[in-house]
């Protein structure tokens, strides 16, 4: 085994306890650590390093913690908060309002995206209703990362199976497949988080909090980003469609969403009078995260240029086209080298075993619903996780307390996305 390889299971070992002796560590220093590391035991040059990071993702983020960051800090949070979830009397209508409101929300605005602005959310309400913030903070994992499954645009690895794979129509073809058994997963998560927090359940008289936003200009502003990101997704979907119908090629990457979505957010602070609050935002936005993105992608080249995994799979004899290989598989090695380069390492060999539809959609269900099983699994468990300990008091969630539930919970996944497959 390489250097790499080696560094790689040390990195998810530390991961995993989070503790050296009497040293906490983060997971964004565990992951720059091993990136560094391989750096400098020659494993991949700092120039490879630099050419590894995916600079799409990083600014994606950077735009859309912008954007969260001012929901924040204007007290718009807290008014969709009370908008959203301000009617729910019950933990039960609360946490079935959280996986549908969610969910549904990363298949159009992504998975990420919904981290970055749900995370405060959920540790608000858990705050007003003295409710277990690990428990919320754990339904939006779920909620995000099952919902993200039935759109073409709800996940980094969707996207590149819609592009990369051929489909001609990839909206009809992900609702077809994955819309009702998506569905009938959201409702599964909730009873399985009904099982394990049995006690928060019980709690009546939930408060939303207060409606008042305390930043009224920054708030308009807020909005006027937010309304601008969801404006520009539409804008993608519907050229997206047209470029099914029509000769005419028009797009632009998810990366100029995020851009365009945050500038107006810049330009009021950088417009501000008092220069104190110019850089008020960048400095609190989650740089942490950013660095966790960017270590990985230095990590994942070098685990990738040494070739281990390729050797594995040329040794295996499997059956491409085998639904259930192609689901557990995608689970597994999704959790080793993340879901993204899973797909990249996936989608050619399905695409030349000449599979067709039904296979293309267990790779996008299996490499997304992986992220229930263990932290890593998903990038957006991460972004939870890490803006949630960035918070006043923060909350955390362990690997173990993840593995808990999303152990089970993946199980249940799977088996519900293969008989809707084998049905059809």
């Amino acid at each position: 085994m390489s250097i790499s390889i080696i560094t790689l299971v040390v990195v998810f070992f530390l991961i995993a306890i989070r503790q050296i002796g009497n040293i906490k560590l983060k997971i964004w220093q565990i992951m720059l650590g091993g990136a560094v590391f391989v750096i400098l035991a020659g494993e991949i040059t700092p120039r490879q390093a630099f050419q590894a990071i995916n600079f799409d993702v990083i600014f994606f983020l950077f735009g859309m913690f912008i954007i969260g960051q001012a929901i924040e800090d204007s007290g718009y949070l807290t008014h969709l908060c009370y908008k959203f979830f301000g009617k729910v009397k019950s933990v039960d209508q609360l946490i079935l309002a959280i996986l549908f409101t969610m969910g549904a929300g990363s298949a159009i605005l992504m998975n990420d995206t919904l981290a970055i602005i749900g995370t405060p959310i959920m540790i608000l309400l858990a705050k007003r209703n003295m409710i277990s913030a690990k428990f919320l903070l754990l339904c939006l994992a779920f909620a995000i990362t099952i919902g993200s499954v039935t759109s073409p645009i709800g996940n980094p690895q969707n996207l590149l199976i819609a592009m990369g794979g051929n489909i001609e129509n990839p909206f009809i073809v992900f609702t077809k497949y994955l819309f009702i058994p998506t569905i009938l997963n959201l409702l599964f998560t909730y009873y399985l988080l009904k099982f394990f927090y049995k006690k928060d359940f019980l709690i009546k008289n939930l408060q939303a909090g207060d409606v008042e936003i305390t930043h009224h200009r920054l708030s308009s502003v807020a909005r006027m980003s937010l309304i601008l990101v969801i404006g520009l997704i539409l804008l993608k979907v519907a050229l997206a469609l047209l470029n099914f119908f029509t000769d005419v090629k028009f797009d632009f990457k998810l990366t100029y969403i995020a851009l365009i979505g945050c500038s107006p957010i810049l330009f009021y602070r950088f417009m501000s009078k008092k220069k104190k609050y110019r850089f008020h935002i960048l400095r609190k936005i989650d740089w942490f995260t950013i660095i966790f993105f960017a270590s990985m992608f230095v990590l994942m080249q070098s685990v990738w240029t040494s070739g281990f995994f390729q050797n594995v799979f040329s040794r295996l004899s499997l059956d491409m086209k085998s639904l259930s290989v192609i689901m557990i598989l995608s689970v597994s090695v999704s959790q080793l080298i993340s879901n993204v380069p899973m797909v990249a390492l996936f989608l050619p060999l399905i695409s030349s075993s000449g599979a067709g539809h039904l296979e293309l959609m267990a790779l996008a269900a299996g490499s997304t619903i992986a992220g229930n099983l263990f932290i890593l699994g998903a990038a957006s468990n991460v972004i939870i996780i890490q803006h949630a300990e960035k918070e006043k008091n923060g909350e955390t969630i362990t690997f173990l307390e993840f593995a808990k539930i999303g152990m089970p919970l993946t199980a249940l996944n799977v088996l519900v996305y293969l008989l809707f497959f084998w049905i059809f």
